[in-house]
């Protein structure tokens, strides 16, 4: 069985029961921003640090192998998460004494790396490893990243200001040993920027197990006391924490909404239809911004 990924502690109580049909999941079912199919591994909540999290999880290696092949078609929806994100760089760069050298972990088909260029960050990599959405990048950013899995030993120690990590730490197997590898990998005073869905939020509490954010895809979710922990745990220091607010367009709105399956697709292709759907809306849906320094 698995410890807490977050802290370590074995104390746990269930959350809910595992749900998951093998047979029914596709070649998006690792992709991000994708139609809900409201699966998950059996939850658990640690009673030390707040983490929910998946209790057994699947391997490493066939996460690593369904990331791989995964599907992907959201480049919009995140060109829209990229400017967002953005945001949040000025008060960062603030903070730093240059921008020279930054690293975005899953950084997808690259729109948040744009935003880095723009703001000034030189040495801009990113790593991601999803064939699909490296090939959907921009040919002007696709040289700056690396089709891989994030690995600390790809990179000199000390050796980067800024590292970022957007919708990503629910992901991997490891997250503890995530946010230990990028302090490691900051020079002092260098910050890390990481955003995540955040369990305690008004909406996914709502929404209980019809939230999107309980998914096959998402080993654990965080909450803002163990977001804290964990980054605390890992060496950081003057860590702030700051609700996100999300600004898409209806139709992406749309997928994420827990309009039944059987409808689903009728709503979504009238949105398309009379082009309502492409209008944005800013809201406060629940995702968690946390800034750290080293």
């Amino acid at each position: 069985m698995r410890a807490c990924p977050g802290c370590g502690a074995r104390h746990s109580q269930p959350f809910a029961d595992a749900k998951v049909e093998p047979d029914t999941l596709g070649a998006y079912a690792f992709a991000s921003r994708k139609l809900p199919e409201y699966m998950h591994y059996a939850l658990v909540v640690c009673l030390e640090c707040d983490l929910l999290y998946a209790n057994p999880a699947p391997e490493r290696s066939s996460l690593e192998s369904a990331y791989r092949d995964a599907a992907f078609d959201a480049s919009d929806e995140s060109r829209y998460a990229g400017l967002t994100y953005a945001s949040y760089l000025p008060r960062i760069a603030a903070k730093l004494a240059d921008r020279e050298g930054a690293l975005d972990i899953g950084t997808g088909d690259g729109a948040f790396l744009e935003q880095l260029l723009q703001h000034g960050f030189s040495e801009v990599v990113g790593v991601e490893p999803s064939a699909a959405p490296v090939a959907a990048s921009k040919p002007e950013i696709r040289p700056l990243i690396r089709h891989a899995p994030f690995r600390k030993t790809d990179f000199r120690p000390e050796s980067l200001r800024l590292i970022t990590c957007l919708q990503t730490i629910e992901h991997v197997y490891d997250p503890i040993a995530l946010c230990r590898d990028a302090f490691a990998l900051l020079r002092p005073g260098g910050a890390f920027f990481l955003v995540c869905h955040n369990r305690r939020a008004l909406l996914a509490r709502a929404l209980g197990l019809k939230s999107p954010i309980f998914d096959v895809e998402h080993l654990q979710l965080f909450s803002p006391k163990s977001l804290r922990i964990v980054l605390e745990r890992a060496g950081f220091s003057r860590v702030a924490l700051h609700p996100v607010l999300n600004r898409y367009p209806i139709n992406y709105w749309a997928r994420l909404s827990p309009i039944p399956n059987a409808l689903k697709p009728r709503a979504l292709a009238a949105l398309r239809a009379s082009g309502l759907g492409n209008f944005t809306i800013a809201a406060p849906v629940g995702n968690l911004a946390a800034i750290a320094y080293k």
